[in-house]
């Protein structure tokens, strides 16, 4: 293990290049595969990368909300505290490792947005209070826990397929949450992960050379400090006045807590993207007090998002090349056509953990795979249930070592791609063993 983690962490160390240059080196490897494979013409390949590039602006705004709005409520005095006390389980570097990773991955099963904002700032506070620990594996530690996200409450492939309305409808009717993320398969998998993985991390830890260590005390976990300046009423203008009013942030944060009771009695519990983001915010104004206090927390937290404004456009466009050319449906069509019965769940999560590359994002892969491979399962007698959780688990996976959705856990930790990749690239080895015997064998 120790061989390993140290060769493949020098390995990304030495040759991974930003997060933005892999996006580009992405979007030539697609463009050339769409021309030898699919026989698309260079003309046809830049006209899908083009007409793609747009299409996840909102999904973008949605993901660098994640990062402002988790920013804002994190540096307020309430949530630092309560951070703060978690975090004051971890007393050595082992336990502060084992505690980050097992919290992350219980808050990605409730909801991979706030579980990325949680596990990254829970690990800055035990940063904090464990210098010694090796920063960058706390923080892969803290991503791990998203290998978890589509095995959990919010994971889109088993909600979508759960309604009555969803586009394969024709095909396999409403199929329940019993049958996938309630599942014996898929319940073996995330127990699995969820109480092995925190032992995984510490082990890397363990057998980790001392001179490759990278102590917190070496990065900058200063950032969600919260500390707030005081102000005197003396010396405002009637402007100021205002900035500072507490009742005005009580008003329009009472507002925001009455909607999110509402969206809850109507829905239950949908804690999908925009409702986190919706309660991050609110809560955000409320326990900052006042505007400018707000506002000011606003400001240091647009400076962390710039990687995602400008690599999720690079990212649609691959998209675009990918979905338009034929390309992901050669990939998939090749997987289908080597399974039987048995062996096309697992063949359907290789497949998907490939599209995941170039298509990373669950609900997107889903419309690209799923036409392909509910139709395969029918046909030879295989569990649809289990391929469109094969779909799932394929996203999920190969997210360990796909920059798209560790941009928002990176820029809080103010971390590089390269610097938690090669703990991530063993995390992937490992979770393919239990993932493979969930969808082959129970």
């Amino acid at each position: 293990m120790k061989a390993l983690t140290s060769f493949f962490d020098r390995m990304v160390q030495r040759y991974l290049p930003d997060a933005f240059l892999f996006a580009i080196i992405l979007t030539i490897i697609v463009f050339l595969l769409g021309i030898g494979v699919t026989g698309s013409t260079p003309v046809e390949m830049v006209e899908y990368w083009g007409t793609g590039f747009w299409d996840l602006l909102a999904f973008a705004m949605q993901m660098s909300l994640i990062v402002v709005t988790g920013y804002i409520l994190a540096s307020t005095p309430f949530v630092r505290n309560i951070l703060q006390k978690i975090s004051t389980l971890a007393n050595t570097p082992g336990q502060a490792i084992l505690l980050v990773t097992f919290v992350a991955g219980v808050a990605c099963l409730i909801n991979y947005g706030f579980g990325l904002v949680a596990g990254a700032l829970l690990a800055i506070h035990v940063a904090k209070r464990v210098p010694s620990v090796d920063y960058r594996l706390l923080m892969a530690s803290a991503y791990s826990g998203f290998l978890l996200w589509h095995g959990g409450f919010s994971a889109s492939i088993p909600l979508l397929i759960a309604t009555d309305d969803h586009f394969l409808m024709d095909t396999i009717g409403a199929i329940p949450v019993t049958e996938t993320i309630f599942s014996g398969f898929n319940l073996f998998i995330v127990l699995f992960l969820l109480l092995t993985m925190p032992l995984l991390n510490w082990y890397m830890m363990r057998t980790r050379d001392p001179l490759t260590n990278t102590d917190a005390t070496a990065w900058n976990t200063e950032a969600y400090d919260g500390t707030e300046e005081a102000v005197t009423a003396e010396s405002m203008t009637p402007a100021e006045r205002l900035e500072n009013s507490q009742i005005l942030s009580m008003l329009i944060g009472i507002l925001g807590l009455v909607f999110i009771v509402y969206h809850f009695v109507q829905n239950g519990f949908d804690l999908n993207i925009n409702i986190v983001n919706f309660i991050f915010l609110f809560l955000g104004i409320l326990f900052h007090r006042t505007p400018r206090r707000f506002l000011d927390s606003v400001t240091d937290a647009v400076k962390n998002v710039g990687g995602i404004i400008i690599q999720f456009p690079f990212y649609a466009g691959i998209m675009g090349m990918m979905v338009a050319s034929g390309l992901s449906q050669a990939m998939s069509e090749w997987f289908v056509s080597i399974s039987n019965d048995v062996t096309l769940p697992l063949f359907t999560f290789l497949s998907a953990g490939i599209v995941n590359f170039f298509v990373p994002s669950g609900g997107g892969q889903w419309a690209v795979q799923g036409p392909i491979m509910i139709p395969a399962a029918l046909e030879i007698g295989a569990d649809t249930a289990k391929t469109a959780m094969a779909v799932a688990w394929g996203d999920a996976w190969t997210n360990m070592i796909q920059p798209f959705w560790a941009l928002p856990l990176l820029a809080i930790a103010g971390l590089k791609v390269r610097d938690i990749m090669g703990f991530c690239v063993l995390i992937l080895f490992y979770s393919f063993i239990p993932i493979a015997i969930g969808l082959l064998f129970v």
